[in-house]
């Protein structure tokens, strides 16, 4: 079995939900791996996150320099490349950077590339056995990744658990090897989503709806149960290309993240944009009339219904019991 590494999404010095999650994922690949994480970034942040994820992994390799800063997938390419043995298996989030870093990257190392990965089901004669949802989540896939010269993959926000912290793994330095960092592509800047008259980033409540509302009139009914649950009311991005809510309320990787005590989803189908949006591992109760919605993969509670048809019933019940 080829050796399992875990790329590391960070922000600000925290490291991502996904940095635990996918420690979980390597040992669902292989429960007698030892993964090893590898941190990048400028050398405050790596110190900082490298702590954070060393309790989830045998060993930790950092790397800091002033080009790695910012997400670059062309300076990462170089430096991932350079770091990875012969016949590697890399797992990284599966998020928009991740989508520009590691196809290209499966070139430079002549590896398999699978992403968008929700489960594995073992290995069998070198090749990995994964599976993966399609057409909106309304088609689940199994799906073969061989590992012969390696794998590049990355796995959907929220599909595994993070294990329980263990014995700190070693921290590795490799700064110092990092070569040529230049890069055709530069930094601008980072522009902060917009917040609106209700912050949701802060909100411990969040009742979030999604296209499966029909049209803007049935919002009302959102709103009804959001006061009557002491809530602030989300949406996802179909609702706010329609313009029946702000951007300010939209929760995903094109929108707010947020991390609430407990995220009511309301016909949403899970997309990995929206999912990356969730942080903090709220209690997520999904309704959706599709059984095979993704959401349900990240839900601890799935309900199959018509939201049309469950909100009022709920919104009853709950001014009943008050």
């Amino acid at each position: 079995m080829a050796a399992i590494f875990v790329y590391i999404t960070h922000k600000n010095g925290e490291a991502d939900d996904t940095a635990f999650e996918l420690a979980s994922a390597a040992k669902a690949i292989d429960a007698a791996a030892a993964p090893s994480a590898i941190v990048l970034g400028s050398s405050a942040d790596v110190e900082q996150v490298a702590s954070q994820v060393a309790p989830y992994y045998s060993e930790v390799i950092t790397a800091s320099h002033d080009a790695l800063q910012y997400p670059n997938a062309e300076v990462q390419r170089k430096v991932l490349a350079s770091l990875l043995p012969a016949k590697a298996l890399l797992l990284l989030n599966h998020d928009s950077f991740s989508m520009d870093l590691a196809p290209g990257l499966s070139i430079v190392l002549d590896a398999a590339f699978a992403s968008d990965v929700v489960a594995f089901e073992g290995i069998q004669d070198d090749t990995l056995q994964l599976a993966r949802q399609e057409h909106g989540g309304a088609v689940s896939s199994r799906s073969t990744c061989s590992l012969e010269n390696g794998a590049i993959i990355s796995v959907r926000a929220g599909s595994f658990k993070a294990p329980e912290a263990g014995a700190q793994g070693a921290v590795v330095d490799k700064s110092a090897d990092l070569g040529d960092l230049s890069s055709k592509r530069q930094f601008v800047e980072v522009i902060a989503a917009e917040v609106g008259d209700v912050d949701i980033t802060k909100s411990e409540i969040l009742v979030a709806v999604g296209r499966g509302i029909e049209e803007e009139d049935n919002l009302d009914l959102v709103h009804e149960l959001a006061t009557a649950m002491g809530a602030d009311v989300a949406c996802s991005r179909p609702v706010v290309d329609a313009k029946w809510l702000e951007k300010s309320r939209q929760v995903g990787t094109s929108g707010q993240t947020v991390s609430p005590k407990v995220y009511l989803a309301l016909g949403i189908s899970g997309s990995f944009q929206h999912i990356g949006g969730i942080k903090g591992s709220p209690f997520i109760v999904a309704v959706n009339k599709n059984k095979n919605a993704p959401i349900f993969q990240a839900a601890d509670v799935g309900i199959v219904a018509d939201i049309l048809d469950f909100i009022p019933v709920l919104t009853e019940k709950i001014n009943a019991s008050k």
